[in-house]
């Protein structure tokens, strides 16, 4: 009984030993790693859409604008608008309204820029508002002008603007089997306009359906689920302008 006694209290000295080793002391060799505090995603950026900006120079409607000479056929015309609020840059459309040509002018950043045109031309102008950080943009009313040209006394009307039916749209006939045909004119001289309307199934360039229209809206025969295409031409009794041609479905 003795020898088993002394044994079993070896035993349990030894055991004792090895758990206070292991499990005592300052921790050495056991490593903690901290769990990484994340780091919080900003909001994002919220950039305002640029306005429109307001044209200042051509003035719009203007008969005579002269410009300064450049050639014997082409002036310089200064173009100014006023800035737009959120605004970082401008682009400016110029338009000829006789032969539909643009020109483009992209990312300006001020509010003035000079440009060299044709004399004796009607245009049309605009300015698109752009910012850094955004697609977004706003686009101005387009103004019209007409660039003197030299020694001429009566200018051409504008080119009438096509209200409706707009390109592209599709439009109800009526019970009666009529469409209403809307258009806007205006004459830099001031002198009254007469109107001549084209209306076809081609092209918008066969013969007139009506002449000497003083009225700017006009009633026509229209069959349903077709393509026609219109146009007006504007005449002062001396000169005359051609509008675009605009294309435009019936409903079935």
């Amino acid at each position: 009984m003795r020898r088993i006694s002394h044994y079993s209290t070896y035993t349990f000295l030894v055991l004792a030993l090895m758990l206070s080793c292991s499990s005592g002391g300052d921790g050495d060799g056991i490593s903690v790693t901290p769990t990484p505090t994340p780091t919080p995603t900003p909001p994002p950026v919220t950039v305002p859409a640029p306005s429109s900006a307001t044209l200042s120079f051509p003035e719009n409607n203007k008969v005579c604008e002269t410009g300064t000479d450049a050639s014997a056929t082409q002036s310089t015309i200064l173009f100014q608008w006023v800035a737009a609020a959120n605004a970082t840059a401008y682009d400016l459309r110029i338009t000829n309204s006789d032969t539909q040509g643009v020109t483009l002018i992209n990312s300006i950043d001020g509010t003035q820029r000079e440009v060299t045109l044709e004399k004796g031309m009607p245009y049309a102008w605009q300015i698109t508002s752009k910012a850094t950080g955004t697609n977004e943009t706003a686009q101005s009313p387009a103004w019209k002008f007409y660039l003197a040209g030299d020694g001429v006394e009566n200018y051409a009307p504008f080119p009438a603007d096509l209200l409706s039916p707009d390109s592209g749209a599709t439009v109800s006939v009526s019970e009666s089997g009529k469409i209403s045909l809307n258009w806007s004119g205006e004459d830099p001289d001031g002198d009254t306009l007469t109107y001549t309307i084209y209306i076809d199934q081609t092209d918008g360039l066969q013969e007139p359906i009506a002449t000497n229209v003083t009225e700017t809206s006009l009633e026509v025969d229209a069959e349903k689920d077709t393509v026609y295409y219109w146009r007006v031409k504007s005449s002062d009794g001396e000169n005359s302008a051609f509008s675009q041609i605009y294309a435009f479905r019936t409903g079935a």
